[in-house]
C-alpha cells in the first residue's frame, strides 16, 4: 500500500543516518544523505491521495430518477403474487413511475427470503418468492422501486426480544389493535433497521423509505407506566419529550450516514399534523429536525385524517382545499431549512367510510386528480399513492398535462 511505502522509506533514512553517526561519517555526508532521503519521502507523498477511497456498493442495477416520483403502494403479497403484473401495467400505462414495496411490513416481517447465512433469515417470508426477478422487470421497465422499512412498529422483534421493547408488567405492551413496538433509545434496535436496509440496498432499491419513525401514538400518557430502557440517552437531562425527539431525529440521521456507501436515497414518511407543531410531543417527531437528515420528506396527508386544523370542518370532502392548505405550511417550514429535502406527499386513494355519513366521500378519480392539482398549484410535482390493498382509482390523470 502507498502509504505503508512512504513510512518505509522514511523509516530507512532514519535507520540509515543513525548508522553514518555511529560510523564516524562527517557531517557533510550525514547531510547529503538527509537531502537524498527527504526527496525520497516527497517523491512517496505525491502519490498518496488526499484521503483514502470510501467503500462504495453497487448492485449493478441502472435506474434513472425520474422527472418527479409519481408512485404506488405495493404490499409484499401483491408484489409477490399477481397482482404484480397488474400493478406495472398501471404504471407503465400511465405517468405513474415509482412504487414503494414493502421490505419490512408492519408487523416487522421480511417480505423475502434471505440468504441462509443472513442473521435475519429466520425473518424472511416467501412472499415475494423471487426479489431479483421482481426488480429485473422493474429495471426492465424503468420503474423507480422504493424499499418500504416499518422501523419501531413491530411485533415479530420483540417475541425473542423482548428487552427490546415495551413492557407492560410482566408482558409486552401493545396498542388497541394489538401491535407492539420496538423501543427508538436502544442502538440494537437502529442497527437491527438499518442492516434490513442494507439488504434491500444490496438488491437494487434506489430508496429507503422508513416509516413509523416515532414512538406509538399517546406515549407522552404512558411513558412512566411502562418499563423500557433508555440506553445511551439515560444520563440526559433533558426531559422525556426531547429524550424522544432526539432519539427519533438521531436514527435517522445514523441510518442516512450508514446507507451512503450504497448510493441509495433516504426518506422518511411522517405524520402530516407534525409540521403544524414545534414537534409532536408523544411520538418524539420533528418535522424540521428529521427533514434536515433526509433526501426526501413524505408527509401523510390524508384528507380524511384531519381535524378541522385549517377551518375546513369536514376535510374529506374538501381535498384539494385541504391539501393546498397543507401545501402552503410545510414549503414555509422547509423554506426555513438550509438544505431542504424533496417534498413527496402520501396522498388519498382510499375511501374513509368509517368516518360516518355526511363526513366521507368515495375517492374516485376526481378526488385523487384534485389532490394532485393541489401539490402542483403550490410547486410540488411528486408524490405518492397510498391504498391499502393497492386497488387504485382507474383513469386518473397523474401529472393533469391535459387540463
Amino acid at each position: 500500500m502507498k502509504w505503508f511505502k512512504v513510512i518505509t522509506v522514511a523509516g530507512l533514512a532514519a535507520s540509515l543516518i543513525w548508522q553514518l553517526q555511529t560510523e564516524g561519517a562527517s557531517a557533510e555526508e550525514i547531510e547529503k544523505v538527509k537531502i537524498h532521503e527527504a526527496r525520497q519521502v516527497s517523491i512517496q507523498k505525491k502519490v498518496l491521495p488526499d484521503s483514502l477511497p470510501r467503500f462504495v456498493f453497487n448492485s449493478g442495477r441502472h435506474f434513472e430518477y425520474p422527472d418527479a416520483v409519481r408512485g404506488i403502494y405495493v404490499t409484499g403479497h401483491s408484489a409477490g403474487g399477481s397482482r404484480f403484473n397488474e400493478l406495472v401495467k398501471l404504471v407503465d400505462s400511465t405517468d405513474l413511475n415509482a412504487m414503494v414495496i414493502d421490505v419490512k411490513d408492519d408487523w416487522g416481517q421480511i417480505t423475502y427470503k434471505l440468504p441462509d447465512d443472513s442473521p435475519f433469515a429466520h425473518l424472511g417470508q416467501n412472499y415475494i418468492q423471487e426479489p431479483n426477478e421482481m426488480l429485473d422487470v422493474l429495471e426492465e421497465k424503468q420503474i423507480y422501486p422504493i424499499a418500504r422499512i416499518v422501523v419501531f412498529k413491530d411485533s415479530t422483534l420483540p417475541k425473542t426480544r423482548p428487552d427490546l421493547s415495551f413492557m407492560d408488567g410482566k408482558k409486552i405492551w401493545v396498542n388497541g389493535r394489538g401491535e407492539s413496538f420496538v423501543n427508538p433509545f436502544l442502538k440494537e434496535v437502529w442497527d437491527y433497521n438499518v442492516d434490513i436496509a442494507i439488504e434491500a440496498a444490496k438488491l437494487g432499491f434506489q430508496e429507503i423509505q422508513f416509516d413509523y419513525v416515532r414512538f406509538p401514538e399517546g406515549f407522552e400518557r404512558r411513558d412512566s407506566q411502562l418499563k423500557y430502557g433508555l440506553g445511551d440517552y439515560k444520563d440526559s437531562k433533558e426531559d422525556n419529550v426531547q429524550k424522544r425527539v432526539h432519539a427519533v431525529t438521531d436514527f435517522v440521521a445514523y441510518a442516512k450516514e450508514k446507507l451512503a456507501p450504497y448510493g441509495v436515497k433516504v426518506s422518511v414518511d411522517i405524520f402530516g399534523y407534525t409540521a403544524t407543531l414545534p414537534e409532536a410531543p408523544g411520538i418524539g417527531q420533528n418535522f424540521s429536525k428529521i427533514s434536515e437528515n433526509v433526501d426526501v420528506i413524505s408527509s401523510m396527508i390524508y384528507p380524511s385524517h384531519w381535524t378541522s386544523y385549517f377551518g375546513i370542518a369536514k376535510p374529506d370532502l374538501e381535498p384539494y382545499k385541504l391539501v393546498k392548505e397543507y401545501a402552503k405550511l410545510e414549503k414555509a417550514k422547509l423554506n426555513e431549512l438550509k438544505n431542504p429535502p424533496i417534498s413527496r406527499p402520501w396522498i388519498q386513494d382510499f375511501t374513509a367510510s368509517y368516518l360516518g355519513a355526511g363526513n366521507y366521500q368515495v375517492y374516485r378519480k376526481e378526488q385523487v386528480e384534485a389532490q394532485i392539482k393541489a401539490l402542483y398549484d403550490e410547486g410540488i410535482k411528486e408524490y405518492l399513492l397510498w391504498n391499502a390493498g393497492n386497488n387504485y382509482s382507474p383513469n386518473v390523470d397523474y401529472t393533469l398535462d391535459k387540463k
